[in-house]
């Protein structure tokens, strides 16, 4: 036993559950980056949005996180009355990346997110708050409901509090190698393929997969797909194990910070009943971008990270073959694989007059690219969920997007978007092919584009989806 890890100690009687609001479920959720504290990508977003979303839903909520040099600077409160719990650990945690430099992850992740998941724990009963339900997310995370069922499980304050564990990208997923699992404080008999040893090496992800109540995921498609070895990552046995206790929970947007009637980044704002306003926003960006300006050519941008995932492949082959020619501008906005960057660095020098390729991270261009594009593409081979096309359909953006994950499922073909299904650039400009020619009919365009703008996928209906998760788990209590 590490010597820095107190025993556990039981809970003052009747601290669960006796200074709970009335109707409310106790949740802790438990994240490794939440906005405004601590980014590197979407699960951030969504773990600054939902905790306030669970909150207007009745839920007592409190959000744990690593004590990040960023984080401290920010108020130890969000939503209306919920308190964050930064877990300290200069050693770990005082740097100024996250999870590791360009060189790599930093070498000690599984030491610095095992002290994060037991320290959590511990912290809960420091604070006295029992939570019903721990909900987890992500690798960072999953140590929590393997210690709940190993080093806590004598421990009578976590007696009746289940875990729910969210797969926001299963691509990643703690994998350390063998020798470090000691670091872990766990008995080396879980170092099995039923628990956490995944091919010589220790996963912590598949540790989260085992040992929690419920498993959860960014959407229904890919809650199906991941159950296939082509999208399991190697996990897939474990998850079809688990079937009946997988679901999908599309994510939701924050319509107060994604908004073109509010969104103060963009060149003009402009709502459905003021849709002519979106083109001032498109001769501008065209001006910024020095693209000719000229509101009739249709305009189709990307904000993407650039690596395999996205579908830079199929983009970069339309690049250099078709799109040039056809009688569209296109707009990239991206960071990413280096090998990329090169690729996209040659087609530049090529200095086509339809083509801007910004090769940088600049939040406040991704904004006016969504407001100001007629079309916005996502040709991902595999996408979790998706941002981008639940804000392009807010902002009047039409998003043609791969038939895969979440696209999948908020993108309804000739409804309010357009997809294509095959992994192929064929496929790919085909698809841009049908929105451009759909776009020559303006009236019929202006229907579409107010169809995506009416689209709700506002965090309220996923938080519900969540509240019923919560409410089956406590019912086997």
């Amino acid at each position: 036993m590490n010597p820095a890890l107190p025993n556990t100690t039981p809970c003052i009687k009747d601290m669960c559950g006796s200074n709970r609001k009335k109707g409310g479920v106790k949740v802790l959720f438990c994240s490794s980056e939440v906005v405004p504290f601590a980014k590197t990508g979407g699960l951030a977003d969504v773990s600054g949005a939902l905790p306030q979303a669970l909150e207007k839903e009745g839920a007592e909520v409190k959000v744990a996180l690593p004590g990040y040099r960023s984080a401290k600077a920010h108020s130890p409160k969000m939503g209306k009355d919920i308190e964050v719990y930064l877990v300290q650990n200069d050693k770990y945690f005082d740097r100024k990346e996250l999870y590791g430099t360009s060189s790599g992850d930093y070498p000690d992740n599984l030491e610095r997110f095992a002290f994060f998941c037991k320290q959590t724990l511990l912290l809960l009963k420091e604070k006295g708050f029992c939570p019903d339900i721990i909900h987890c997310n992500d690798w960072q995370s999953a140590l929590i409901p393997v210690y709940l069922k190993t080093n806590f499980k004598d421990d009578d304050f976590f007696k009746k509090t289940k875990v729910i564990f969210t797969i926001h990208n299963l691509a990643y997923q703690g994998v350390f190698p063998q020798d470090e699992f000691a670091k872990t404080d766990l008995d080396k008999q879980l170092f099995n393929m039923h628990a956490l040893e995944f091919y010589g090496k220790a996963n912590l992800l598949k540790g989260g997969l085992v040992f929690s109540r419920f498993i959860t995921t960014v959407s229904p498609t890919y809650a199906q797909q991941i159950q296939s070895v082509k999208f399991g990552c190697g996990l897939d046995g474990v998850l079809r194990k688990r079937k009946k206790d997988l679901s999908g929970i599309i994510n939701g947007l924050d319509y107060h910070i994604w908004d073109p009637q509010q969104d103060n980044k963009i060149f003009q704002k402009y709502g459905r009943d003021d849709l002519g306003d979106k083109y001032i926003n498109k001769e501008k960006l065209q001006q910024e971008l020095n693209l000719p300006v000229d509101r009739n050519i249709p305009l189709l941008g990307i904000v993407t990270r650039l690596a395999s995932q996205k579908g830079i492949e199929l983009i970069i082959s339309a690049l250099n073959k078709k799109m040039p020619k056809l009688n569209l501008q296109f707009v990239l906005l991206g960071t990413g694989d280096e090998k990329y960057h090169h690729q996209l660095e040659k087609i530049m020098q090529r200095g086509y007059k339809n083509i801007s390729i910004s090769l940088r991270f600049d939040a406040v261009l991704a904004r006016k690219i969504y407001a100001g594009c007629d079309m916005f593409l996502m040709p991902s081979y595999y996408e979790p969920c998706g941002l981008g096309q639940l804000i392009s359909l807010k902002y009047g953006t039409i998003p043609i997007g791969r038939k895969t994950g979440g696209l999948a499922d908020t993108i309804i073909d000739a409804q309010n978007g357009f997809l294509f299904e095959k992994y192929s650039p064929g496929e790919m400009m085909r698809a841009i092919m049908r929105a451009l020619k759909l776009y020559e009919n303006r009236e019929k365009w202006r229907s579409l584009m107010l169809k995506a703008m009416d689209c709700d996928f506002s965090w309220e209906a996923s938080a519900k989806k969540y509240i019923e998760l919560y409410g089956q788990a406590l019912k086997e209590v």
